[in-house]
């Protein structure tokens, strides 16, 4: 049985999209499969008592120049020159977020996150538009009345809260967070370690 890495995912996270991008190689590498369990950054904040690296770090002299550093080595690392900080951020990724799960259910996952990846982390486009989400669903081919309808249903707004509950009880506090059985991994800079649990 192939081994699973669960990935605790928002939008919102440059990280995230940065993960997922350097993730791919990972698992052919490993033969391992992805399960994408999208979490409400911002919620897992508010839970964790956790805060925004800006926040965090802006008063911090260096910090927060040093964090470009290292994801402009990430970047060239992994070849991933499409990616450009959203003009937008920080993006409310509450809309988006629950069209993952609706999404999730629809089996339409990996073409849905494809396009409000490069929509977010390629394109700068504002996701937290309504008319700027379906423009870009439908251009991707997907269903975008259905998807936006379905973000208000309230079995997919309970799922998202209580995903992110769940990511916070299990020991969460950000995004990207990993999980290779019940070992947690938090951040991209732990994607090697991701890929030694995988191979054990």
């Amino acid at each position: 049985m192939a081994a699973t890495v669960e990935f605790l995912f928002d939008f919102g996270s440059p990280n995230a999209y940065l993960s997922w991008k350097a993730l791919g190689p990972i698992l052919a590498r490993t033969g391992a499969q992805v399960e994408v369990r999208p979490v409400l950054l911002g919620g897992l904040f508010k839970l964790t008592n956790n805060r925004s690296p800006m926040e965090a770090f802006g008063e911090i002299k260096g910090k927060l120049a040093y964090e470009n550093l290292e994801t402009r080595r990430f970047v060239a690392r992994h070849g991933l020159t499409a990616f450009q900080m959203n003009p937008h951020f920080p993006v409310n990724t509450l809309l988006i977020m629950r069209g993952l799960v609706a999404a999730r259910r629809a089996g339409v996952t990996e073409a849905y996150m494809e396009a409000v990846l490069a929509a977010m982390w390629e394109q700068g486009r504002k996701m937290d538009d309504p008319a700027v989400v379906a423009e870009v669903l439908s251009a991707a081919g997907l269903d975008a009345q259905g998807l936006l309808e379905a973000t208000q249903a309230p079995e997919v707004k309970a799922e998202l809260m209580a995903a992110t509950e769940a990511a916070a009880a299990r020991g969460a506090f950000g995004i990207p967070t990993f999980f290779v059985g019940e070992e947690m991994f938090f951040g991209k800079d732990r994607l090697d370690q991701v890929e030694e649990a995988l191979s054990a």
